[in-house]
């Protein structure tokens, strides 16, 4: 299938528009990761503790799932562009302030502004996937812009490990503001705009939560948003709780994140690839279910393995982990797809809606049960298997809906 693209796009253009919006997208797991080598160093400064530093997580994320709930219908309003740059900016200033932050509570509400900013790329790019492609063709480009934004956690620890090794963890944040900055200029230069005004929303607080709250009443988007944020959250449990998981279960230091990371990231990206070569051969339906039934069967192996102690460090630890992400990867786009062409007027909203769901799931993750899961490997593990076993229920219900005629074509 051929592009439908909004504008006409030239031939560097269609090359390089999914590099920029994975760019986008892998923002959000780069912020939360960047830091992570520098909380011990943020701990002995400040004076606090690891519950503390784990509110670093779990601010950002609420804020960006806060926040989150407007960045897309503001897009169907005002158009993608400005939502986009406004929210990198933002996130620039943000990021220059946590540079000087004198304390812990100043620290905390940075990374809160930094959370409100984010979205705007992360979410406003993948309403942007859709507006360019349809069927197939969105399924193959939301896999690759997923495979690169897989390589954020991976890539984002190291840097900071090499940050906060060589010019403290302040540093770290310096090198977000770069970030943001060099993200504002490539959107100028590369991104065009990709929903016309011809096809905007009303501007209004009316008009926005309209669209809201006709995405949100919709029964068969919460099935299909629930048991994507339900996959997801179990992989990104091993990202939220990565301090806890790397220092504290596996007795790791601050620049061996890559040991948790690496194993994850290439489970990741090897399912995204294999997702994009799927998509065109079966449907969009058979491979979210087979990215489901791959991480269900990812948490029970690691649920197993976990429960016997000799087992409980490197390499067994990281097993469950790489098929959790292998698994998502391949089920979490095409439920990325089914979402927004339940809503074609408003595939901002329900991409805002979606994203608000997996956001908050997972900020509850990182900021109320890690202290719980920092008990043990084992317990971190029986959360996942939970978390994949209640999607599996939720995405039987909606195909058993859809085969019993109760589900419209869109919807399905």
């Amino acid at each position: 299938m051929t592009a439908a693209a909004s504008v006409p796009l030239k031939r560097w253009q269609a090359t390089i528009i999914p590099l920029v919006l994975a760019l986008l997208g892998m923002l959000g797991p780069f912020s939360i990761d960047t830091p992570y080598p520098g909380f011990e160093s943020i701990q002995h400064e400040f004076g606090v503790g690891n519950a503390e530093t784990q509110q670093l997580v779990a601010a950002y994320m609420l804020a960006f799932a806060v926040m989150s709930i407007l960045h897309g219908p503001l897009s169907d309003a005002i158009g993608r562009r400005p939502v986009v740059l406004g929210g990198l900016s933002v996130y620039a200033l943000a990021s220059l302030g946590a540079v000087f932050a004198p304390n812990m509570a100043v620290l905390i509400a940075c990374r809160v502004l930094q959370g409100l900013a984010a979205g705007g790329g992360v979410i406003v790019s993948r309403a942007m996937v859709r507006d360019l492609y349809a069927g197939p063709m969105a399924q193959k480009l939301m896999s690759r812009v997923m495979m690169i934004f897989g390589l954020a956690p991976a890539i984002a620890p190291i840097i900071g490990g090499v940050l906060v090794t060589s010019s403290g963890w302040r540093s770290v944040f310096g090198f977000m503001t770069g970030i943001g900055v060099l993200l504002v200029a490539v959107v100028i230069l590369c991104l065009p705009e990709t929903h016309p005004v011809e096809r905007r929303t009303e501007l209004s607080v009316r008009g926005l939560l309209r669209s809201l709250f006709g995405v949100f009443r919709t029964p068969s988007f919460h099935r299909v948003a629930w048991t994507g944020s339900l996959m997801f959250g179990a992989y990104f449990l091993y990202i939220g709780a990565a301090a806890i998981v790397v220092v504290d279960l596996l007795g790791q230091g601050p620049n061996d994140f890559w040991k948790l990371f690496v194993p994850m990231i290439i489970g990741f990206t090897g399912g995204a690839f294999v997702g994009g070569r799927l998509a065109g051969r079966i449907s969009i339906i058979a491979s979210a279910s087979m990215g489901l039934a791959i991480t269900i069967t990812g948490a029970l192996t690691n649920t197993v393995l976990m429960s016997f102690p000799a087992l409980q460090g490197l390499p067994w630890a990281v097993v469950g982990p790489f098929l959790l992400g292998f698994g998502a990867s391949i089920g979490f786009p095409s439920m990325q797809v089914i979402v927004m062409d339940q809503f074609p007027a408003h595939r901002g909203a329900a991409t805002s809606a979606a994203t608000f769901l997996t956001l908050v799931l997972n900020a509850l993750g990182a900021g109320l049960l890690a202290p719980v899961m920092a008990r043990s490997l084992f317990t971190m593990a029986a959360v996942g298997l939970g978390y994949t076993l209640a999607a599996g229920l939720l995405w039987a219900w909606h195909l058993w809906l859809a085969r019993a005629g109760r589900v419209g074509t869109a919807e399905a």
